[in-house]
């Protein structure tokens, strides 16, 4: 098996590709990257059986095989080279000479037959939208998800499609990201999906792409699947229901508060500094249209500041992880924050005042 490949064409797939393949594995195959040449074409493949990666490139040479190689070496190789240089790769028994310019390594492989097939159940339903708002909506919740929590419905992100209705929703359980979009077409779907923690990671990585670029989701009870050009992402669903979190709307809200972002983002970097580095507390004193952070440690140590705000309700005492509000003030594209505390102090929502598309919930804690 003979093939001379640009080294263009086959770095930025297979940058795509390894970092889907965890670096400790079970089985040393997965360690590899499946390449299979039939019909004028390279398809590349990597997986963790929970994720997997398929791109394919377009070749002139009418040359038919398989072979896996493993996937960091051969990404160190090509990215190491001249940028344009061609490499010849040519398989010989179980080793792959690779050869470009003056440069020339001979890498171990393994049998194609080997590698493992990843299990795909048949799809149900199937939308096309805009990358850009697939990133966004993806972005704007993946920071609330949780990481290795017991309720491992909460290690992901909820999807759920109504119709042209898209939302998603991520929680660990103190706070909670909501992104409500439309689709521009109507699907006919009604249905819930939650995307495992790496797949979110992965997915946000790979839809950096152009903006008006348009992929397809195809998704079933147990897997999705994204087309993103002539890249295929696939990945197991967490089999699971998400909690009910619409309760936390059925409940008496006190007067909205404004606040500028920048203000609220610098007085409470500021603030934090000297808060428990643990559990990142800080107490909102609101009281006219004044809101003053304070803090205190261990150590004795403290510190406040005032900030200038709209608020039209009554004075109330409140505190908060302080990460979690910058977190979401982060997330915010408005210069202008709306902060809206429950009636009986148990959560407070965070929003823009104009998009209502986004929100974030978080729950006090006690100092």
């Amino acid at each position: 098996m003979k093939f001379i490949l640009n080294r263009e064409l086959l770095l930025t797939p297979l940058q795509q590709i390894v970092s889907v393949i965890e670096k400790r594995q079970t089985m040393p195959i997965l360690a590899n990257i499946l390449f299979k040449l039939e019909n004028k074409q390279l398809t590349l493949t990597g997986t963790d059986l929970e994720i997997q990666i398929v791109v394919n490139i377009p070749l002139e040479s009418d040359i038919e095989g398989s072979i896996t190689i493993p996937a960091r070496k051969l990404l160190d190789i090509c990215r190491l080279l001249p940028t344009e240089s061609d490499i010849k790769f040519d398989l010989k028994e179980d080793k792959l000479k690779i050869q470009s310019g003056r440069s020339r390594f001979s890498v171990s492989t393994l049998p194609a037959e080997e590698y493992p097939k990843f299990e795909m159940s048949q799809m149900d339903c199937k939308f096309n939208i805009k990358a850009a708002q697939f990133k966004q909506a993806l972005e704007k919740t993946a920071f609330c998800m949780a990481n290795q929590d017991v309720r491992y419905y909460l290690n992901g992100l909820m999807m759920s499609i109504f119709n042209d209705q898209l939302k998603f929703v991520g929680s660990d359980g103190h706070r909670l990201a909501i992104y409500e979009g439309k689709i521009k077409e109507k699907t006919e779907i009604e249905s819930r999906i939650i995307i495992p923690r790496k797949g979110v990671i992965e997915l946000i990585r790979l839809l950096d792409v152009d903006e008006e670029a348009e992929i397809t989701v195809e998704f079933s009870r147990n897997n999705i699947r994204i087309m993103i050009g002539s890249l295929i992402f696939s990945a197991k669903l967490v089999d699971s229901k998400y909690p009910d979190f619409s309760k936390v709307y059925d409940q008496a809200f006190r007067s909205p508060l404004h606040i500028q972002k920048q203000h609220l983002k610098e007085a409470l970097t500021r603030v934090s500094i000297l808060s428990n580095e643990k559990f990142k507390g800080v107490e909102f004193v609101i009281e006219g249209n004044t809101l003053k952070i304070s803090t205190n440690n261990p150590e004795h140590e403290e510190a406040d500041e005032e900030v200038g705000i709209e608020y039209l309700g009554e004075a109330l005492s409140i505190a908060f992880n302080s990460q979690y509000i910058l977190d979401a003030v982060s997330n915010l594209d408005s210069e202008l924050v709306v902060l809206t505390i429950a009636e009986n102090v148990s959560s407070c929502f965070i929003e823009e005042s104009s998009d209502k598309n986004y929100k974030f919930i978080v729950m006090p804690m006690r100092l």
